[in-house]
């Protein structure tokens, strides 16, 4: 027996249209920092490890916020907090080029991270409900907006890198990010999140797991979205300074780096839903995390720029699917609880990637460190293929 939704179809479409223009703006506003990480680096005369530990402020900020932020939403719904963290996310990227210290970057970084984390929280607990409404999986192409949002922020990074200080280019994305937030969000504002207008009739058969089971599924497909996003937030933050430092490309040439993953992603996104209908969850999750090993050993041990750069994209094909069935499965299983457990877990290893990988090109080398980008996608696959019975 199904039941109904009480948001018109129409009210439907709008939601899904402004849930999409907030992926897209998180992407572009998160890719936009990143690819001027290399100018704040040498603005701030931090070393290797100093910058993995500044970065570390927007792992913490994000963290701390996010399970709060599942609080807030169901509170206030998940609408009004979406719009007020894009508000905050505008306004704090454009402090980092203010800083001219490791310190003083982590603690504005701290900020950022916080804004980060729980916009992402919010329009994840927001599209999950807009999945089961539309009773359709489309979960991948709310991600796919984010993908393309930073292949835009960071292909425009790149061409403004060497006219534009990392002052100007970062309150021009704070501009556009207000009046993005202005516009698209008077559709979340004005529309309510969808309801069911009536409780779903228990199940005879094949029951949904309840109680601890249910918590160690969610936190499985959280340890999912964890390996998966470590590598994100690796590339976002470290591919530029691999392909300037280490293969000796022009700045506006690393800053294509990112660009080319986020382009793979955004494709492997944009099929997520054909591959889903096709393979089945198990299939997409342990063949996308064995791609993006594979890839990933290519663009961290490349000798040539071009190479790495295919590397790159190999690894977002592969980690294009992963995150968006992990996040989306924690919610069918557990509500906005899931949710946010398995962003807090999954966006935990983005933001965590980045000083890990510092810490290890200090002690070893950068391109080492990128390796373990392939490990993780590797163990991720693992985790899927050892899961699947329970998962299903």
């Amino acid at each position: 027996m199904r039941t109904r939704i009480a948001v018109p179809d129409n009210n439907l479409t709008r939601l899904r249209i402004a849930l999409t223009v907030f992926f897209a703006l998180d992407g572009f506003v998160f890719a936009g920092w990143v690819v001027r990480i290399p100018a704040i680096k040498e603005q701030t005369g931090a070393s290797a490890s100093a910058l993995g530990l500044a970065l570390l402020g927007v792992s913490a900020g994000a963290v701390i916020t996010m399970m709060l932020t599942g609080r807030l939403c169901r509170r206030y719904g998940t609408h009004r907090v979406t719009v007020v963290c894009a508000v905050l996310l505008s306004l704090s990227v454009a402090l980092p080029p203010l800083t001219h210290s490791a310190v003083a970057l982590g603690a504005v970084l701290l900020v950022f991270g916080a804004a980060y984390g729980s916009i992402n929280v919010a329009f994840n607990s927001a599209a999950v409900d807009l999945v089961g409404a539309l009773r359709r999986p489309i979960m991948p192409s709310f991600h796919a907006a984010f993908s393309l949002g930073g292949m835009l922020g960071a292909g425009l990074g790149g061409l403004v890198a060497g006219a534009l200080s990392p002052t100007r280019h970062l309150f021009g994305l704070t501009v556009i990010g207000l009046l993005v937030t202005a516009v698209a969000g008077r559709t979340l504002l004005r529309i309510p999140a969808p309801t069911l207008s009536q409780e779903v009739p228990r199940q005879t058969s094949a029951p949904r797991p309840q109680g601890t089971r249910t918590r160690g599924l969610v936190i499985t497909f959280g340890l999912i979205a964890l390996c998966t996003a470590y590598g994100e937030g690796a590339l976002a933050d470290w591919s530029a300074l691999h392909l300037e430092h280490d293969l000796d490309a022009t700045p506006g040439v690393a800053a294509v780096g990112y660009s080319c993953f986020a382009l793979a992603m955004t494709i492997g996104r944009l099929t997520g839903t054909r591959l889903l209908e096709r393979l089945g969850q198990t299939r997409t999750l342990v063949g996308g995390g064995t791609t993006a090993a594979l890839g990933m050993l290519l663009g961290a041990l490349a000798p040539s720029v071009w190479a790495a750069l295919l590397g790159f994209m190999i690894t977002g094909l592969g980690l294009a699917n992963l995150f968006p069935v992990a996040v989306e499965r924690a919610g069918r299983l557990a509500g906005p609880d899931g949710v946010a457990i398995a962003s807090t877990l999954g966006y935990g290893g983005m933001l965590l990637g980045p000083p890990a990988i510092g810490f290890m090109a200090d002690w070893f080398s950068l391109p080492a460190a990128l390796t373990s980008v392939a490990a993780l996608a590797a163990t991720a696959a693992v985790i899927a293929l050892l899961t699947r019975r329970a998962a299903g």
